[in-house]
């Protein structure tokens, strides 16, 4: 058995602020795999359901972001889970809006939900970074992650949230580098591929190059004309 934590604070209020990536993770996690609906229990919310073929629970702990160990501590110790067995899902404004990081370990990089999980269940366990962006001031952090996504930045939040839940089987399987390759690949977005791809090339391209070649080559120059009607006006002009 495995599980995964989305780290949010509850409430309506808080339910589209970056600082709840993590819970918005989760739910779309438990759709696309016909999770039951959530129960309250282990001061947070919680489901079971299946995964590429393994036990798997999710949770949404209900305590705010800075005592979000007493959840997860509480499914630990009552399902007799180890730290190898849990993936943590959070917001992280280090990293560029849409970038990911997975690893296990780590420090709390001033996470204060991270720094409430790793003192009571040991930083062990497998993390998923999912940035937000930093506002450009260390005084505006707050206000950044407490505030509601923007409408524009759903053109890579929602594709990075689907693509985190097709592909929950490698979290399951523990291919940290395969999850993180499919996270970037779907957040590249059209215009990226397109920059990386390498030029088509055009079959009209050489034909249009020879015609400006063609209209810009000088005329050959005409031969003097040697005929009869040549001789005839050179006579007229010698005998002038």
């Amino acid at each position: 058995m495995q599980l995964i934590v989305g780290l949010g604070n509850p409430g309506e209020k808080y339910q589209h602020n970056r600082h709840n990536i993590g819970f918005l993770a989760i739910d779309a996690i438990a759709r696309r795999h016909g999770f039951p609906t959530f129960r309250e229990k282990f001061q947070g919310l919680i489901a079971e359901g299946q995964i590429a073929g393994e036990r798997v629970l999710v949770l949404k702990p209900q305590t705010f972001m800075n005592l979000s160990g007493d959840s997860v501590y509480k499914v630990l110790a009552f399902y007799k889970l180890a730290p190898a067995d849990v993936t943590v899902i959070y917001d992280e404004i280090d990293l560029a809006p849409g970038k990911t990081r997975v690893k296990v370990g780590g420090g709390n990089g001033g996470h204060n939900g991270i720094r409430s999980i790793d003192p009571q269940i040991t930083p062990n366990y497998r993390r998923i970074r999912l940035g937000v962006g930093h506002p450009g001031d260390k005084s505006l952090v707050m206000h950044h992650v407490l505030g509601d996504f923007a409408k524009a930045e759903h053109l890579w939040l929602d594709p990075l949230l689907a693509a985190l839940a097709d592909n929950a089987d490698l979290i399951v399987k523990g291919d940290e580098n395969g999850l993180m390759n499919k996270l970037a690949i779907a957040t590249r977005g059209d215009g990226a591929e397109r920059e990386a791809r390498p030029p088509t090339a055009d079959p009209t391209r050489p034909k249009a190059q020879s015609h400006i070649r063609a209209a810009r080559r000088p005329d050959p120059v005409k031969p003097p004309d040697t005929g009869p009607m040549a001789a005839m006006l050179k006579k007229l002009f010698d005998k002038d």
